[in-house]
C-alpha cells in the first residue's frame, strides 16, 4: 500500500515538473506550482537570480521547491483546480525567509521521489524515451542535527540517458569568530576519502578579496552597489585560510555605480545629470530642474562670458585674472593630483562648450530662455564672432554660422525648443570630454569610439551611450586612483567594457571581469582577511567524480536559515579582541546513485 501510494506520489511529481519543463521553453513562468498543499516549484534559469549560485555551479536552469506560503487557502485551492497544479500565489515573505524552507525530512522525500522518477529501471515512471529533467534542489529549514539548508538533485547523462544522480547536501552554520570550530585541511580529506572509498584526492582552492569597499562617508554610510574585489584560484591546498601563492590565477571584478561625492569626476558627473534631465525634459515635457551650483545665476554668468568675448572683439579685453581665463576653458571637472594626469582639463573648449559650462547651473526654464535670448541678440547685434569646432552640428552652431555672414534665421524660444539647443550643445561637450580621455590616454581608437559617439541616433540614445561612456571613465578613474593601475591594465579592461556596452544597455550593477596576476593587487590583501575561503576536495573523473567543498564566508550564503543555528559565538569579540571577522562556515557534500 505505501509502495502504491509513493509511485502515485511520483507520478503526479512527473507529470507537474514535466510540465513546468514544457511551459517555460518559451520563457520562465512568472509563477511557482503547488504541488500537493505544501511544495511550491519554481523553475529558476536565464536571467533570474541562481538561490544556489554560492554553493553549486551546474546547469542554469533548476526547479527550487520551498514551502507554500498559503496554507490556509490551499484547501479551497485544491477543491477548484482541474489539472495536476495550480498556480501558487507569488508571495514571498521577505520579512521571515525562514517561512519558505522545508522541513528536512519533507525535503528528503521530494529528492527520493525526483531520484525514482528519473530512474529508466523504473518501467511505470522512468524517464525512458524522454528529455532529461533540470536538477532539483530544495530549501531546508536546518532542524537537522548538521543544519542542512539545501538539498539538491542532479541527474549524470549519456547523451539522452539517464545513467545516475548526484545526491548534494549543503549544510551551513555561524556566523562565528572561533577559528577553533575549523576541522583541519587532512581531516576533510580523509573524510571524502572514506564516504567515497577513494585512495587519492586532488584539492583546489578559491578565495575572494574585497580591495575597494563602498565606504562610509563621514557619519553617513553611503548605500551604494559599487564593489572591487579579487577572485583567486589554485590547485594543491595545503591548510585551511592559506594565503594563495604566488602562480595563480585571478580575476578582477568591478561593480562601479556612479555618482560618488568622492571621485575626481564628480562634477562631470553633475554635467551628465543635467544632460538626463534635459533628454527627459524633451521626452515627457517635465524637466527636473537641478539645484543650482553657483553663487550667481546661469543669466548672470551667461552676461559676464558674453561681455568678456565683446570686449575681447573689441580689443580692449584686460587679462586680468589667468586662473578665471584657465577656468572658462577647463571648467570639465574637479580632478584631484592622483587622476589630473590622466584626466586632463580641456584646453580647447569651443563658444558652445564654454557656454554649456556657464549654463550648467541652470535652475528653471525661464532661466534657460534668457540665457539664450543674451546669446540670440548678441550675435544678431555682430557684437560677439566665437569660435566652434568644425563639424559641430548643433542648432545653436548653426546660428552661430549664420551670424558670420550677417544673416541668422529668426528663433522662437518657446515649447522644448530652448531645451533641445541646450541639449545638443551638452551632448557634444561631453562627448568630446569621453573622447579625449579615451584617445588620449591611448585606450581607444576613434574607430572604436564611434559607437558611442555617433550622431546617426536619436538624441535619447545618444544620451545613452553618453551614460555608457560616463561609467567606462569611472571605472578607469577609480581602477588608476585606487589600484594604480597603468595602461597595460586600463586598455584590456577599457575593450571589455566596450566590448559589453556596444552590445548591451547602460547597467551599473554589471561586473566586469579582467584577468590579472595577483602581484598587481596582492599589496591591497596580503594583510586583510578574505571574504570568502574554500576549499574544493574531489576525486575519480568525468561522471565518476564526486566533490567535498568547505567554505568561510563574511556574508550568509543561505537567505532563508536563522544565522548563528549552531551554537557558535556570535560576539563581534573573541579573545578580548574586537579585529576577528564573523565567518558562516558551509560544507558541501556529494553523494552518488548509479542507474546502471
Amino acid at each position: 500500500m505505501a509502495a502504491e501510494r509513493r509511485r502515485r506520489a511520483g507520478g503526479d511529481l512527473s507529470g507537474l515538473l514535466l510540465r513546468i519543463r514544457e511551459e517555460g521553453k518559451g520563457s520562465i513562468p512568472e509563477h511557482p506550482y503547488l504541488y500537493e498543499t505544501d511544495v511550491e516549484i519554481s523553475l529558476v534559469g536565464g536571467s533570474c537570480k541562481n538561490p544556489v549560485e554560492k554553493f553549486w555551479n551546474g546547469s542554469s536552469a533548476m526547479y527550487i521547491l520551498q514551502k507554500a506560503t498559503h496554507s490556509e487557502e490551499s484547501d479551497s485551492m485544491e477543491e477548484s483546480r482541474t489539472d495536476d497544479a495550480v498556480y501558487a500565489p507569488e508571495v514571498l515573505p521577505k520579512e521571515n525567509p525562514g517561512a519558505l524552507a522545508l522541513s528536512v525530512g519533507r525535503a528528503k522525500q521530494l529528492i527520493s521521489l525526483y531520484t525514482m522518477v528519473q530512474n529508466p529501471n523504473v518501467p511505470s515512471l522512468g524517464m525512458r524515451g524522454l528529455a532529461v529533467l533540470p536538477p532539483l534542489w530544495a530549501r531546508c529549514d536546518g532542524s537537522d542535527p548538521q543544519h542542512t539548508c539545501w538539498l539538491g538533485a542532479e541527474p549524470l547523462k549519456a547523451g539522452n540517458k539517464v545513467t545516475g544522480i548526484n545526491i548534494y547536501t549543503v549544510s551551513c552554520d555561524g556566523p562565528t569568530a572561533d577559528k577553533t570550530h575549523f576541522p583541519n585541511l587532512e581531516e576533510l580529506k580523509m573524510e571524502h576519502k572514506i564516504r567515497h572509498h577513494s585512495s587519492l584526492v586532488t584539492t583546489k582552492g578559491f578565495v575572494r578579496y574585497e580591495l575597494i569597499a563602498a565606504a562610509a562617508i563621514e557619519d553617513t554610510i553611503a548605500e551604494s552597489g559599487s564593489n572591487i574585489f579579487v577572485d583567486i584560484t589554485w590547485n594543491g591546498v595545503e591548510k585551511i585560510l592559506e594565503t594563495p601563492p604566488v602562480i595563480s590565477a585571478a580575476t578582477l571584478n568591478i561593480a562601479l555605480e556612479s555618482g560618488d561625492p568622492r571621485s575626481p569626476v564628480f562634477q562631470l558627473y553633475r554635467e551628465l545629470q543635467l544632460l538626463l534631465a534635459l533628454a527627459e525634459g524633451l521626452k515627457t515635457g517635465v524637466t527636473e530642474w537641478p539645484e543650482p551650483s553657483e553663487s550667481e545665476s546661469a543669466p548672470q554668468l551667461v552676461q559676464e562670458f558674453l561681455t568678456d568675448l565683446k570686449k575681447k572683439l573689441d580689443g580692449d579685453y584686460i587679462f586680468e585674472d589667468k586662473n578665471e581665463t584657465q577656468k572658462i576653458q577647463c571648467d570639465t571637472a574637479a580632478v584631484d593630483s592622483c587622476i589630473k594626469s590622466i584626466f586632463g582639463e580641456r584646453g580647447d573648449l569651443d563658444f558652445t562648450e564654454q557656454l554649456w559650462c556657464k549654463m550648467k547651473s541652470v535652475s528653471s526654464y525661464q532661466e534657460l530662455i534668457d540665457c539664450f535670448t543674451l546669446v540670440i541678440k548678441s550675435l544678431e547685434r555682430g557684437e560677439i564672432q566665437p569660435w566652434i569646432h568644425q563639424g559641430s552640428s548643433s542648432f545653436l552652431s548653426q546660428l552661430i554660422q549664420q551670424s558670420y555672414h550677417g544673416k541668422m534665421e529668426d528663433v522662437s524660444l518657446s515649447d522644448t525648443t530652448p531645451i533641445q539647443m541646450l541639449l545638443e550643445v551638452g551632448l557634444e561637450k561631453m562627448k568630446k570630454d569621453y573622447v579625449s580621455f579615451f584617445i588620449g590616454q591611448e585606450l581607444a581608437t576613434g574607430t572604436y569610439l564611434d559607437y558611442f559617439i555617433s550622431t546617426s541616433v536619436e538624441l535619447q540614445e545618444q544620451v545613452h551611450r553618453v551614460q555608457k561612456l560616463h561609467h567606462m571613465l569611472e571605472i578607469m578613474v577609480s581602477c588608476t586612483g585606487l589600484l594604480q593601475f597603468r595602461h597595460e591594465n586600463l586598455f584590456p579592461l577599457t575593450q571589455i567594457c566596450m566590448k559589453y556596452y556596444k552590445e548591451n544597455p547602460l547597467n551599473e550593477k554589471h561586473v566586469f571581469q579582467l584577468p590579472i596576476r595577483p602581484a598587481l593587487v596582492k599589496k591591497f590583501y596580503q594583510n586583510d582577511n578574505p571574504e570568502v575561503w574554500r576549499v574544493e576536495i574531489s576525486s575519480g573523473h568525468g561522471q565518476k567524480e564526486v566533490k567535498t567543498t568547505w567554505q568561510v564566508s563574511t556574508t550568509a550564503p543561505v537567505e532563508h536559515v536563522a544565522s548563528n543555528n549552531s551554537g557558535f559565538l556570535c560576539d563581534s569579540t573573541v579573545n578580548g579582541s574586537s579585529e576577528e571577522r564573523l565567518y558562516f562556515i558551509t560544507m558541501t557534500q556529494c553523494s552518488q546513485v548509479q542507474f546502471t
